[in-house]
């Protein structure tokens, strides 16, 4: 039998490896050679991290699985009917099983406009592109004051859309690197002096998590500085500003130069393959046992799915959700190879937890609530548990004990060249 995953992220690994040892032939299909560790993608877009300490090749992950094959290539199209996938570069490969683990990419809510002023976090190209327009902010500010180059209003106010744990992870990192990391960087400008700007359209910050563990970040990001906006729809964005109305219907207008979006995310195009069964986000419907509907030889797990819970909403689109899909859906599939029934899926709640800059954080964990310190301690030894590689491992371990003790951010590379430059 052969088993094709389409995703080397969280979802499509994890079915790979819960297929090792077993009699089937598996491959491998991802557009990137690399996994990568997305909750920690926001530290290298604030120049904490390299990429390379949150990342490692799929090949390398799965070397020691002889029934998996890894390719390089990109899923456009998949003929459920046919049992074929079509790829970019004209190619297609067969299946008897099928997996799509393929993701999802950000959201503008129908202002795809948007998408150039507001870059969002997903990838590894979006985190070094959000670094470099970060880091480029302050030298615009730099040379603008010494007469050189723009003198536009907001080159030092940065707005992050969008309360979930990115923005929040985002916002306090921008804070500490304004207040601490650049402080004595420059001799024109006065990077503490930063306005950092976090808006958000619900009434609190944190909404997956306790209403304490909101109250919570918000006073913290206060303490470090951040203006934290809720009740704000984003009405418009540019690359002077954004354009804000408040619960009363009033629309003001913050000029700032660097945006982040960290609002919402839609489903990878391949959930169009199934057009009757896709929701208004583009993930696909899929049944209890995590088959698209009509096709009991198609998965679909994580981003790309939504399937509601015993209470009756969706599970979030996380990655210990997509992790234990990817595993339910292998399982399911050597079932259905033996001739047994497939089970429906049940998902285990671990919690959550998010950063609030330097020593604090937010845990929600089920069983215990944790604030602070001490879910900045859990947070930190948890995702050192999850990375990938002992070599990963050891080098973020190190660079976090480091920029705990010296307040600094190793990797402040701009390693692009600047168009206006």
């Amino acid at each position: 039998m052969h088993i094709v995953i389409v995703g080397g992220g969280f979802g499509g690994l994890q079915a790979a490896r819960a297929l090792a040892r077993r009699d089937v032939t598996v491959t491998v299909i991802d557009r990137r050679n690399h996994h990568v560790f997305q909750p920690l993608l926001y530290q290298v877009a604030t120049a904490a991290l390299s990429p390379g300490d949150i990342a490692s090749p799929i090949r390398w992950i799965l070397r020691r699985q002889r029934n998996v094959t890894v390719l390089l290539a990109a899923v456009v199209r998949i003929d459920a009917e046919g049992k074929r996938l079509h790829l970019a570069d004209g190619g297609s490969l067969s299946y008897d099983y099928l997996i799509v683990a393929a993701g999802a990419t950000h959201a503008y809510f129908g202002h795809d406009d948007w998408r150039a002023s507001a870059p969002g976090l997903k990838t590894m190209e979006d985190a070094l592109h959000i670094r470099r327009r970060i880091l480029l902010a302050f030298e615009t500010a730099e040379r603008a004051l010494q007469g050189i180059g723009s003198d536009e209003a907001g080159l030092l106010t940065f707005v992050v859309i969008g309360g979930g744990p990115t923005g929040v992870e985002l916002a306090g990192a921008l804070a500490e690197i304004a207040r601490h990391t650049l402080k004595h960087d420059f001799r024109n400008i006065d990077p503490s002096r930063s306005r950092i700007v976090l808006i958000e359209g619900g009434p609190r910050l944190l909404a997956s998590f306790d209403a304490a563990h909101g109250a919570f970040a918000e006073r913290a990001l206060a303490r470090l500085g951040v203006t934290v906006q809720t009740h704000a729809m984003v009405t418009g964005v540019s690359t002077t500003g954004v354009t804000v109305r408040d619960a009363s219907g009033t629309e003001s207008q913050i000029p700032a130069r660097t945006v982040l979006w960290a609002a919402g995310v839609a489903a990878s195009p391949l959930g169009r393959a199934f057009p009757e069964h896709i929701d208004r986000a583009g993930r696909v419907r899929v049944n209890h046992d995590l088959t698209v509907p009509g096709h009991p030889d198609i998965f679909v797990v994580g981003d790309l799915a939504t399937l509601n819970g015993p209470g009756g909403t969706p599970y979030p689109g996380v990655a210990q959700v997509a992790m234990q899909q990817g595993t339910h859906a292998t399982r399911n599939i050597l079932r259905s190879i033996d001739g047994a029934a497939m089970r429906p899926f049940r998902y285990r709640d671990y919690g959550n937890m998010a950063t609030i800059g330097r020593a604090k954080a937010v845990a929600d964990l089920g069983w215990i609530q944790l604030r602070g310190y001490i879910a900045w301690l859990a947070w930190l030894f948890i995702h050192l548990v999850k990375l990938i590689g002992f070599r990963n491992r050891l080098s973020v371990m190190l660079q976090w004990a480091w920029a705990y003790m010296s307040y600094q951010r190793n990797v402040r590379l701009i390693t692009e060249e600047d168009p206006g430059a």
